[in-house]
């Protein structure tokens, strides 16, 4: 399992990168697509669009399930990562080099995690 520093990680198993203080990246984890088995689609949401930290920002279709993404902040979509609607095992293949997509204008986050206190909680969850 991988859990690159410099990230931040919430409880539902997303990760967050940081690009300035009203910017991020946002993908799944090395956890969760693990969880997921292999991913067949995943249905992006829409530039312009308004998350709210907490509810879902898109869902991902593995070979086990259909599952939400939660959103880690509240902000609005930038950009989506276009590159998954032809290739979504790219999430399982390099879960944190594929990001799904960017946020601006956050107004709010969730207590996120450092990659050692994600780690740990993982463990906890697993015992």
């Amino acid at each position: 399992m991988n859990f690159p520093d410099g990230l931040k990680y919430s409880k539902t198993h997303e990760w967050v990168k940081m690009l300035d203080t009203y910017s991020c990246l946002i993908g799944i984890t090395d956890f969760a697509q693990s969880e997921l088995g292999d991913v067949v689609f995943v249905n992006l949401p829409k530039i312009g669009d308004e998350v709210v930290k907490n509810e879902v920002l898109c869902d991902v279709e593995s070979v086990k399930a259909v599952s939400d993404v939660i959103s880690p902040v509240s902000g609005t979509i930038s950009e989506v990562n276009e590159g998954l609607v032809d290739a979504p095992e790219k999430l399982n293949e390099d879960p944190f080099g594929s990001w799904i997509a960017k946020v601006e204008k956050i107004t709010a986050s969730l207590d996120l995690m450092d990659a050692a206190r994600y780690e740990e909680f993982i463990k906890s969850e697993e015992a």
